[in-house]
């Protein structure tokens, strides 16, 4: 599982060795969400995250199928700074997809409020990497590496009439 975390989620901005983008991770691989072969290309493990965290062990006992009545999560407005994380919608199935035994890694990226596509391709090169798979045999369009969903053509909508300069 990869997310790409947009100006919805994120709006830090972070530098780093991959094209200016540090690659942080969550692996089920071990309890502690760490990973060897993320740390050795160079990844840094999500710091915020902490299995024994009230909001982590909420979506970790939901997940496995745990009574979760009695746990006392707060309200929007009461979200800690350690809250938050656990709050998106990556933890939710980082959690659930950990609880099955299935191998999860989530790949994260701060980025900046947006056009944020490049962030994307970033993230789209670290999965290659992990994978062990060689983006120069990706065939995108125009002669370019990564397909470009057609719903990005027009997040900002169509270009500018030029006629109007």
């Amino acid at each position: 599982m990869i997310n790409h975390f947009a100006s919805c989620f994120l709006s830090k901005a972070f530098c780093c060795h991959i094209s200016g983008l540090q690659i942080y991770y969550l692996s089920s691989k071990n309890d502690d969400g760490t990973d060897d072969d993320c740390e050795q290309l160079g990844w840094k493990r999500l710091q915020e995250y902490n299995p024994h965290q009230r909001c982590w062990e909420y979506l970790s006992n939901l997940a496995e199928g745990n009574s979760v009545e009695d746990v006392s999560l707060p309200v929007e407005d009461e979200l800690e700074e350690e809250d938050y994380y656990p709050s998106l919608p990556f933890a939710a199935l980082f959690s659930c997809f950990k609880a099955r035994g299935l191998k999860v890694t989530c790949l994260l990226c701060y980025c900046s409020e947006g056009d944020n596509m490049s962030d994307a391709f970033h993230l789209a090169e670290a999965a290659s990497k992990l994978l062990k798979l060689n983006p120069d045999n990706f065939h995108g369009d125009n002669g370019e590496k990564w397909i470009i969903p057609f719903s990005w053509m027009t997040v900002y909508g169509p270009p500018a009439d030029v006629s109007i300069f």
